[in-house]
């Protein structure tokens, strides 16, 4: 069902920076919508989501020690500086409700990387990266869509380093990712981010692009209720329809539910995306990326 959500509260925001090129809108939210609803039952996603791998937390457990190391140092690179042992084919996902999914492995020095905010090809002194030297195969605990589970990892050492890092093994790119099978999509507005205030009830978070100097557009949320999701928008129907150099704004709205939220998925409709990738980008995509 399409229907403008309730009362929008927040007086828009214009932020500081933040900078967009726009013109005609080539879909209404309808559209957008309905492209959000196929893509997330026919590309994958829907199975990936509720039968896959979908981490919901960091794929990294960073000591106190370590961190703070790593925080006081800038710019430090990630390199291999000893042998390290051969990763399995296969590992097993274990969750707490006694289910169980084989996983393809990563190898350390992967594991390494996904730390690294650098790629493979930079090069830095000696003096100014962190060596790893050895890696043991363990376990970790991680919160996923599915709920809690123990997963392989990769405890880490560094010679440099105070404490060992533990790494997900996990081959999210060998399994594929949400954001994988969708693909990345962006429109003239967009739903950022959400809290239930209650089972039929949610704050929305949004943004999207202004002219400056002429008066703001109206801004109405916009929702499709489906029995497996429900997609969120914006439609901003008075929207100067010239090209112009915009300015970021933001603003906050409430939108009740005809049902009650329960599983269903929430997906931004111009990104067709789950809200949920906003909050923690490794439930969406590989964290190698």
């Amino acid at each position: 069902m399409l229907r403008l959500g309730a009362t929008l509260l927040a007086v828009v925001l214009l932020l500081s920076c933040g900078h967009f090129l726009f013109g005609p809108r080539a879909y209404g939210f309808e559209e957008h919508a309905a492209l959000a609803v196929w893509n997330w039952r026919t590309s994958g996603a829907e199975e990936i989501w509720h039968e896959g791998f979908v981490p919901l937390e960091d794929m990294s457990a960073i000591p106190p020690k370590a961190l703070k190391r790593i925080q006081q140092d800038e710019e430090f690179g990630w390199v291999v500086a000893g042998p390290l042992p051969t990763p399995p084919a296969e590992a097993q996902v274990r969750w707490d409700d006694g289910s169980t999914m084989r996983v393809p492995v990563i190898e350390p020095r992967k594991a390494m990387m996904a730390l690294s905010p650098w790629s493979e090809e930079e090069t830095f002194p000696d003096d100014r990266a962190y060596h790893l030297t050895g890696a043991t195969f363990t376990t970790m605990r991680l919160k996923t869509v599915r709920g809690m589970a123990t997963v392989p990892a990769w405890r880490l050492y560094f010679s440099d380093l105070p404490e060992p890092i533990d790494q997900v093994a996990v081959d999210q790119k060998a399994l594929g990712t949400v954001e994988g099978v969708i693909g990345r999509h962006s429109s003239d507005g967009e739903i950022t981010d959400f809290e239930l205030l209650g089972e039929h009830t949610l704050l929305v978070s949004y943004e999207y692009g202004r002219c400056p100097g002429r008066q703001g557009p109206n801004v109405y949320i916009r929702i499709r209720e489906e029995s497996d999701v429900v997609v969120l928008g914006v439609d901003i129907p008075d929207r100067f329809t010239g090209f112009c150099l915009g300015v970021g704004a933001t603003g906050k709205g409430i939108i009740r539910l005809d049902e009650p939220l329960a599983d269903r998925v929430l997906l931004e409709a111009g990104g067709r995306l789950p809200l949920l990738c906003r909050r923690a980008p490794n439930v969406c995509r590989w964290s190698g990326l």
